[in-house]
């Protein structure tokens, strides 16, 4: 398991319909943004690439991805400032990668 459910239960003071929501919603926000995060990267498109990486940090980081944060972080980074774009195609996988275990293990775990 690559998760950690700490921080959303330390939110949620023991409202199990709190956690629920918050998986709820990571399950359908995050992989459509990777999903735009990916088209970004195609076209090289850095203004989209910043976005929606700015956009997954703070979802993965509440589930406690610390790696994958730092992932997004590099990648979010380098969109804003038209970086290395090798980078951004060699961080990209290893960020997709985790989202997409996360996204199975979650739907497991809390039978959605």
């Amino acid at each position: 398991m690559i998760y950690s459910l700490d921080k959303i239960n330390e939110m949620a003071e023991g409202d199990e319909d709190f956690v629920r929501s918050v998986v709820t919603v990571f399950l359908e926000e995050v992989p459509e943004d990777l999903q735009a995060l990916e088209e970004a990267i195609s076209t090289k498109d850095y203004e989209q690439i910043y976005k929606m990486a700015h956009k997954i940090k703070p979802n993965v980081d509440l589930l406690g991805m610390e790696q994958t944060r730092a992932n997004a972080l590099e990648i979010e980074t380098l969109g804003k400032q038209d970086g290395n774009f090798d980078t951004i195609q060699e961080k990209f996988p290893l960020l997709k990668t985790d989202v997409e275990q996360v996204v199975t293990e979650l739907k497991n775990d809390f039978g959605l």
